[in-house]
């Protein structure tokens, strides 16, 4: 998918959005009027460029299900940039029946201020061909992890993608193979795979040491192992939480890859891809990152290469990113657009965002790509949660990520760090009051 894929809370992505040229008069040209009730056709504007695969994929659905129904569907390859234009359209009453994004992008531009339709009807709707509703093939667990919005609803997006995050390797790699001849049951599980490969000079983890969101990986599952939700303890006014125990248990792990030396040597001065690259070419055994990352190395790694994931050990739930459906709450023909959706969660349909995109789908019938099949795995659990549990605005940049990279680079102690953290946590609400 390439790493625009990334929770948009990560402002680092490096595929450049095409320019919009998002006319106002594209969203004319329907008949039928209100919900849609009869109209002969409806207005998509998608977040993916008129070249890329998912595009390919939804462009085969769109013919499909103008084949089928008779109703037309007029889209705009936008780009990442489209949830830019929707609050703008909405507010002019020229917003798209239909768009697509990912999930707190979604929220972010729609939901969080009440304008995105609440979507639970088109779970009651059947999937055509498969006699079941949508909701029988979207498990709730993606659902339950989503904020609400004011209305109380968190059905504002229908996904069809599905990312996750999580220590990626090389599993023919055999350095590796002799280091780690199973997955590691405990966080000193881990260090003995460490220390393995350090005998032989291999460096356990690249790492990109200038991004503070994939890096904090290791801090945000390590809490979620001990406990902790990382949107509360960022929501908690007085600082209190951060003298939890498991948060200084949490920063003092960390602190142990830092000093260690378990991170590939010249990471904290170095910018992506520099490391990435190295880990492509077996000079590092796990990566931190997303499901997007198979993509990006796509063409690099050499022969022989076989993808693999696991999560931090102890970590209870993996994270997700959804990329899904919203529909405007002043949509002018919402119902001709939750048909359109119904129709693309057929497994037939759906199927290409694994086969064409090589993307994780939501639908755990459809096999992820080989490349992606430990990914699928970690998310066919009972549970999922939102990359740092959801936290969204500033506290990130304000508190966090700096202060993160202090421990990162190895300037600051673990200690240091949580004291510094819950200090800036402080100042940094007094400030929002």
């Amino acid at each position: 998918m390439g790493r625009f894929t990334m929770p948009v809370t990560r402002v680092t992505a490096t595929a450049a959005a095409t320019a919009l040229v998002l006319g106002l008069s594209a969203c004319g040209g329907s008949t039928g009027g209100g919900d849609g009730k009869g109209a002969t056709s409806f207005t998509y504007w998608s977040m993916w460029r008129a070249e890329e695969p998912q595009a390919q994929v939804l462009k085969t659905a769109i013919a499909d299900f103008t084949a089928s129904t008779g109703i037309k569907v007029d889209v705009n390859w936008a780009g990442r940039d489209v949830s830019k234009k929707i609050g703008p359209a909405i507010a002019a009453n020229q917003a798209p029946d239909l768009w697509d994004q990912a999930n707190d992008a979604i929220f972010g531009a729609v939901a969080s201020a009440g304008q995105a339709r609440d979507l639970s009807p088109v779970l009651d709707m059947q999937v055509p061909g498969e006699n079941t509703p949508v909701s029988a093939v979207i498990p709730a667990k993606y659902f339950d992890m989503l904020p609400k919005d004011p209305a109380g609803s968190n059905h504002y997006v229908i996904p069809y993608e599905v990312a996750t995050t999580g220590l990626y390797y090389n599993s023919a790699d055999p350095d590796l193979s002799a280091a780690m001849p199973g997955v590691p049951a405990d966080w000193s599980g881990l260090l003995k795979v460490c220390d393995a490969l350090k005998a032989k000079t291999k460096p356990c983890f690249a790492s990109e040491g200038e991004d503070p969101w994939t890096n904090g990986l290791y801090f945000d599952y390590l809490l979620n192992a001990g406990g902790v939700d990382v949107g509360k303890l960022s929501a908690d006014r007085s600082g209190a939480t951060w003298d939890a125990p498991a948060v200084l248990d949490a920063a003092r792990k960390v602190e142990q890859l830092v000093k260690a030396g378990y991170l590939i040597p010249g990471y904290d001065a170095t910018k992506y891809p520099a490391q990435e690259t190295n880990w492509a070419a077996g000079k590092a055994a796990f990566y931190m990152n997303g499901s997007w990352v198979t993509s990006e190395v796509a063409k690099q790694i050499p022969a022989g290469w076989k993808f693999g994931s696991i999560l931090p050990p102890g970590a209870k739930s993996p994270d997700a990113s959804l990329f899904g459906f919203s529909v405007p709450k002043r949509a002018k023909h919402a119902e001709a657009a939750e048909k359109f959706i119904a129709f693309f969660m057929q497994k037939k349909t759906m199927s290409g965002m694994s086969t064409v995109a090589l993307n994780v789908t939501p639908r755990e019938d459809i096999p992820a790509p080989a490349e992606l099949a430990d990914a699928q795995k970690a998310l066919s659990g009972e549970t999922v949660r939102l990359p740092y549990d959801g936290v969204a605005g500033s506290w990130s940049s304000k508190v966090f990520e700096q202060n993160f990279l202090g421990l990162w680079h190895g300037g600051t102690t673990a200690e240091q760090f949580v004291a510094k953290c819950k200090a800036d946590q402080v100042s940094y609400w007094q400030t929002q009051d």
